[in-house]
């Protein structure tokens, strides 16, 4: 069968290629992919498979195998960028300052493609087939949704991946573990009190209180969590004052943490509450903490990478499979793991003779189209794979 799934796929392939051209001709941002929900939508009402449109712009479709058995989950996300498209490809962008510069294109050309190879196999399935197209991944809102209305209700495993630029095209990049972080947002309102330049000891100046306090946050990567457990802290935004000789009274410091652990995680908004209040407190100030959870580790099980090895074997080869290294980028993939089991894959798409080997959310990002046949058989062979294996 896995032969006939290749060969299925290189059949679609030409399919497969023009919705993704399609899909990057209109890009459209987090929550607003109207355009492409009713594409998705419709191309399944083409193929016969029964489909319901949740989570406002998400499409969830369903493919029912002849025999009964277990259920998985394939998802692509579908929203683009903010960012203005810098390449002369004849179907670039036509949607001014916005642009799939993140593959999202690829990643639900690719699942449409898989969903076709299942559709004409599924006489031979014994399970069922959950297709997510999921909207809003880049302000990391898609996944929770799609949960929250019912996506993953009785599905046993979710498979997913990722176009990379920084992997050769014929490459497929898995690891067992921690692959990509947690996401987590924070804004920390520092409150002095406002007064001349001239005479600091009658105000409480905010801007050096929130000062130590970024420095301090740092501690918590380098003495509040053990050194075994990568941890990132950044403040990338800090704003304060009015005026050269006015003693600011506010400061609102804005940044993301990082780590791989659920444990590290939970850990970290008491730790950064504690150090940010007894530090402003010390110069005279308060601290206030705002701490938002955006997405959580994505870590792939052991037995489910076992078996994506063995899938990317049967339609590449078993050197195709490569290991990668962990990444502090965030998917909110990772939110569908901490219900069921599952992998997430990178498909490498860097062709230099293709010119395209740009990091995702470069304004030039594209892909190799050869490998959007490989992502398609991909999908069919693992969820063939995962269903069939008994």
């Amino acid at each position: 069968m896995s032969t006939n799934i290749k060969e299925l796929a290189k059949n679609y392939e030409p399919y497969i290629t023009d919705m993704r051209r399609e899909f990057h001709m209109h890009p459209e941002t987090s929550l607003h992919e109207e355009r492409t929900a009713a594409r998705v939508a419709e191309e399944l009402e083409k193929m016969g498979i029964p489909l319901v449109r949740i989570a406002g712009t998400g499409v969830l479709g369903t493919i029912h195998g002849k025999f009964p058995g277990k259920t998985i989950a394939l998802r692509a996300d579908m929203d683009a960028l903010e960012i203005t498209e810098k390449t002369d490809l004849p179907f670039k962008s036509k949607n001014d300052g916005v642009m799939h510069a993140c593959g999202h294109d690829s990643h639900t050309a690719m699942l449409l493609g898989g969903a076709k190879i299942l559709n004409e196999i599924k006489d031979q399935l014994h399970g069922t087939v959950k297709l997510i197209f999921q909207p809003a991944e880049e302000v990391a809102q898609g996944a929770k949704r799609m949960i929250a209305e019912g996506a993953m209700e009785g599905v046993d495993e979710i498979f997913g991946m990722h176009v990379m630029g920084d992997l050769p095209a014929g490459k497929i990049a898995l690891h067992t573990g921690p692959l990509m972080a947690a996401v987590d947002m924070f804004k920390l309102t520092i409150k002095g009190k406002g007064g001349h330049g001239s005479m600091p000891n009658y105000g409480v100046d905010a801007v050096v209180a929130a000062s130590a306090v970024v420095m301090n946050l740092q501690t918590i990567a380098s003495r509040e969590s053990s050194p075994m457990e990568p941890v990132v802290v950044s403040v990338g935004k800090f704003v304060s004052g009015t005026r050269f000789n006015i003693l600011a009274d506010e400061a609102v410091l804005e940044g993301t943490v990082r780590c791989f652990s659920h444990q590290v995680r939970r850990q970290i908004p008491e730790a950064m509450e504690r150090i940010a209040k007894s530090t402003a407190a010390s110069y005279r100030a308060e601290a206030e903490l705002e701490y938002t959870l955006l997405t959580a580790p994505l870590i792939n099980v052991e037995s489910s990478v076992v078996r994506a090895r063995k899938s990317v074997a049967a339609i590449l080869s078993e050197d195709a499979a490569v290991d990668v290294v962990p990444t502090t980028g965030g998917e909110d993939f990772s939110e569908y793991m901490t219900n069921v089991p599952g992998v997430f894959a990178f498909v490498g798409i860097c062709n230099e003779e293709k010119d395209t080997c740009y990091s995702i959310h470069h304004p030039k990002f594209t892909v190799d189209e050869d490998m959007l046949k490989i992502g398609a058989a991909l999908h069919a062979q693992y969820a063939w794979d995962f269903l069939n294996e008994s």
